[in-house]
């Protein structure tokens, strides 16, 4: 693929790394390729990070048609740049795509692009202990014309921030509220895709929860309103008996690709992993019995956050003492040291930046 470069004359002044957040500083430059029905895939470029021009008319501001990705790229110690498992990402995309009727990018150019343009932005990943550059991927319709139907133009977009911690507790417990009312995805429906609508369909419940003093929600299943099935921005598993528990993949919950990478580990590790439908009531049950040991979210913006606490209607559970558990830790500090590149990457994840 030929990225064509435009260079800006005057390039941002970089944030203190010690205080960065999540999501505040853009870096100078944004990859961008447009696709028309008539010719495909075309003009690839690295140019200066700017706002983009849309008509008023422009298909995704009246009917959502975008996607988008999340992944990061991590300075090892030794100063070389590294990603982790962009291909997943690539390949999730392109699902995303096929369920809103969007061209597919192509797995080979995603990861190229992505590479590309963090070379060119070496300079912005960070080097203090726990931050990396976040990457956003992200595909829009750009045809201009009310109605619905799928748009004859598109653009893909990849722009980047350098990041702390996620959540302002940073690896320490999160309190969750459990969402009975309000439902985040049903069978058939976009669950399954990392599409803008879902998350802006999750938004009131996350109101609610933060008004009760709550961090997340937990969502339940939309049919019954029974079956735990993950977290706003993540994935959720649970430790009971000694087991791992965590909601299936069958068309309401985001293929994670941080929840793939633990149940590798766990499973390498001896651990049972259940990728079962588990009931609000038995986990709360596990909860006032003493076998729940442990709750812990996966994503690729906190990488995991223990859960110290969860409310169910009237009923709460406090989750480990409200302490970070062992097993969570562990997985935190395996999974971070292979990003980071602190630990041998047996797995074959890490993709070099060169």
């Amino acid at each position: 693929m030929e990225i064509r470069f435009e260079k800006r004359d005057v390039l941002k002044e970089k944030p203190d790394q010690k205080n960065l957040g999540f999501g505040k500083y853009m870096t100078d430059y944004m990859f961008v390729m447009d696709w028309t029905k008539e010719e495909g895939w075309k003009d690839a470029r690295i140019v200066p990070y700017a706002p983009i021009t849309l008509d008023p008319a422009c298909v995704t501001l009246h009917y959502a048609q975008e996607t988008f990705e999340g992944l990061k790229a991590y300075r090892t110690d030794e100063g070389k740049i590294q990603l982790f498992r962009p291909e997943m990402n690539a390949r999730r995309m392109i699902t995303s795509n096929e369920r809103l009727c969007m061209p597919g990018f192509p797995e080979d150019m995603f990861v190229e692009a992505v590479k590309a343009l963090v070379k060119v932005e070496q300079d912005w990943v960070p080097s203090e202990p726990e931050t990396s550059l976040y990457i956003r991927p992200f595909m829009f319709a750009t045809e201009s014309a009310l109605g619905v139907h799928m748009a004859t133009s598109y653009k893909f977009m990849i722009i980047c921030c350098p990041v702390g911690a996620y959540y302002a507790e940073g690896i320490n417990p999160v309190r969750i509220l459990v969402e009975d009312e309000l439902v985040r995805a049903v069978k058939g429906g976009t669950g399954f895709t990392k599409c803008g609508g879902n998350y802006a369909g999750s938004i009131l419940g996350q109101v609610k929860a933060e008004k009760l003093g709550y961090s997340q929600v937990l969502w339940l299943d939309g049919e019954q309103r029974k079956y735990v099935e993950e977290v706003g921005t993540m994935n959720i598993m649970f430790k009971i008996a000694g087991e791992i528990y965590t909601a299936p993949i069958e068309g309401t919950v985001l293929a994670g690709v941080t929840r793939d990478s633990m149940i590798h580990i766990l499973r390498d590790w001896g651990y049972t992993v259940n990728e079962t439908r588990l009931s609000i009531d038995d986990l709360m049950k596990a909860g006032c019995d003493g076998t729940l040991e442990e709750i812990f979210g996966t994503g690729t913006a906190a990488v995991i956050s223990p859960v110290g606490e969860l409310r169910y209607r009237e009923d709460t559970v406090i989750v480990n003492d409200f302490k970070i558990g062992e097993l969570t830790r562990k997985l935190y500090d395996t999974l971070t040291g292979i990003q980071w590149g602190k630990l041998e990457d047996k797995y074959g994840w890490t993709v070099e930046v060169k």
